[in-house]
């Protein structure tokens, strides 16, 4: 039976680039989780008896909140639930079902690379038809609704068993537990040349991060592809991901980057993140940048079967280094820069414009689902590995040899107060009109400006998606406040010097970004508006 709860909204709904993120305690106020689920549903059109798709990355709450959804989800009309066994969906694989079951869009509930537990954070984000995550104007049509609500729906049912594969009825709605894994797996196979890949005889580490990959990895690489048991580490889903950061970046997945930098190491590691959609790519003895990743794997796509026939367009967000452009350009084929979010993405393959993309912030993926995904990811550069003979740091090689190098490293400065970060961004859009044509550290300013898209797929204007100072040589400096974070600001700065081939090609990174740095400081005063001496995190 349906039944109506009063409420009353809550001020700080506003969806992100990636849905709503905030710590678990304020998800744990009354109502909290129920306004927003509400509002979504307000704010979807069709739902009735349509099939929405449930599931989240086994973070602390995910169960709590998905028994609370599929009981609102009854109540609100729809027709049928699916929900990932164990409440577990990775961000690809929820993509990939709210594709192949025509479901109307899906509640995805994750904080993705952020820290699980208590005392961290928790998330939840709605996809749409398409498998991507919901557009500006559904979002802004959620918030609108958060602002106003003064009631949700539910029924009285008893909890769903999340562990048992089957259906059961809530408040006369069918919900189908299903297995999280199977069809995600299959369409990588189709993707993919597993046989070339078994046959290889290579050796892997991947580096699950104890968040939701464990249990892809262990169907796809262990019983599908072969590899040992004990090349997954820290493969079984956590609450609070053992303690640690899911975040696979040389701070958080430290272990596994000295695995790889030892003379034993095998031929390739990998890790993902919280929610699965990102990847951390490691050769033995070569660390490759997810800048540099996107454009090999683009150069190379079309030695895995599902790219055979070539790529149609290649997108990167505008933070991104402009290596994935020069492939494009080799390849003849378009290139297009975008701001941050996955969303931006989906309507260029959505339109067939595009067929791989790719964030610096090591998200990789491609048209065969509508978000990024970190195990598309790895098995695409393990079939690249397996065709080519070649390992991770000849092919780096060989890349940078042909198409010059992008060398790159991206800052970040944790919850930094907001108002010290508002300030540096402010006084940074303040003088942009006088940039062009000085010297800051040594370096020419070319041009600079507050990034603006123009969407060509439906006309649509982002504007003020962060600030680009270039100097003359292909160099430049990016400065964007994230929206993914739950406390605090957190202050991105993106240094990018391009060396083109021929050149040196093999020095040290951050050698060759000395006097990038030195420019963002003295263009942005990052001492002097956040406090730090340093970045909390370099990757």
């Amino acid at each position: 039976m349906t039944r109506t709860v009063e409420t009353t909204p809550y001020d700080d709904q506003k969806p992100g680039t990636s849905g709503l993120r905030k710590k678990v305690r304020v998800f744990e106020q009354p109502n909290y989780a129920e306004n927003f689920v509400q509002a979504v549903f307000d704010a979807v059109d069709g739902k009735a008896g349509a099939t929405l798709v449930i599931g989240g990355d086994g973070r602390y709450l995910n169960r709590s909140v998905i028994q609370r959804a599929i009981r609102m989800a009854a109540a609100n009309g729809f027709g049928r639930v699916l929900v990932g066994q164990g409440g577990i969906l990775s961000t690809p694989a929820a993509s990939n079902l709210i594709r192949t079951r025509g479901a109307i869009g899906g509640l995805v509930l994750s904080a993705s690379h952020n820290p699980g537990g208590p005392d961290e954070d928790f998330g939840i984000k709605y996809n749409i038809a398409n498998g991507g995550p919901a557009p500006e104007k559904v979002t802004e049509a959620i918030h609108a609704r958060t602002r106003t609500i003064d009631r949700y729906l539910t029924t009285d049912d008893a909890d769903v068993d999340l562990d048992a594969v089957g259906e059961t009825m809530v408040g006369g709605m069918p919900v189908e537990v299903v297995d999280p894994v199977a069809a995600y797996a299959d369409l990588m196979e189709r993707l993919f040349d597993f046989a070339a890949i078994r046959a290889a005889g290579l050796s892997i580490r991947f580096d699950a991060m104890s968040a939701v990959t464990g249990p892809y990895a262990r169907e796809i690489l262990v019983n599908r592809l072969g590899f040992a048991a004990d090349s997954i580490m820290n493969g079984e889903p956590l609450e609070d991901f053992g303690g640690h950061h899911p975040d696979p970046n040389l701070v958080h997945a430290r272990a596994l980057y000295d695995a790889m930098m030892a003379p034993d190491a095998p031929d390739f590691g990998a890790a993902s993140d919280g929610d699965g959609d990102r990847n951390l790519i490691i050769g033995r003895g070569r660390f490759v940048t997810p800048s540099d990743s996107l454009a090999m794997l683009a150069a190379n796509a079309h030695l895995a079967p599902g790219y055979a026939a070539g790529l149609k367009g290649i997108a990167r967000s505008m933070p991104t280094s402009a290596a994935a452009d020069r492939v494009a350009d080799a390849l003849g084929i378009a290139a297009y820069e975008t701001p941050t979010g996955w969303k931006f993405f989906g309507n260029l393959l959505d339109a067939g414009m595009a067929t791989i993309c790719g964030e610096e912030s090591a998200g990789t993926g491609s048209d065969h689902v509508r978000e990024k995904d970190g195990l598309w990811a790895v098995l695409l550069w393990l079939n690249i590995l397996a065709a080519t003979g070649k390992s991770v740091d000849a092919i780096a090689r060989d890349h940078w040899a042909r198409f010059g190098r992008n060398y790159y490293a991206r800052h970040d400065y944790e919850g930094v107060a907001q108002e010290g970060a508002d300030a540096l961004v402010a006084g940074l859009r303040a003088r942009l009109a006088q940039l062009p044509g000085t010297t800051v550290a040594g370096l020419t300013v070319e041009t600079a400006d507050d990034f603006a898209y123009h969407d060509p797929t439906d006309g649509s204007v982002s504007e003020r998606q962060g600030i680009r100072i270039l100097f003359a040589g292909g160099s430049r400096v990016v400065f964007r406040l994230s929206g993914t974070g739950t406390s605090g600001a957190t202050l991105r700065v993106y240094l990018e010097r391009y060396e083109p081939a021929g050149g040196d090609l093999d020095g040290d990174t951050t050698e060759r970004l000395a006097d990038i740095v030195a420019a963002a400081e003295e263009l942005a005063g990052i001492r002097r508006h956040t406090g730090r001496d340093r970045p909390d995190v370099i990757t």
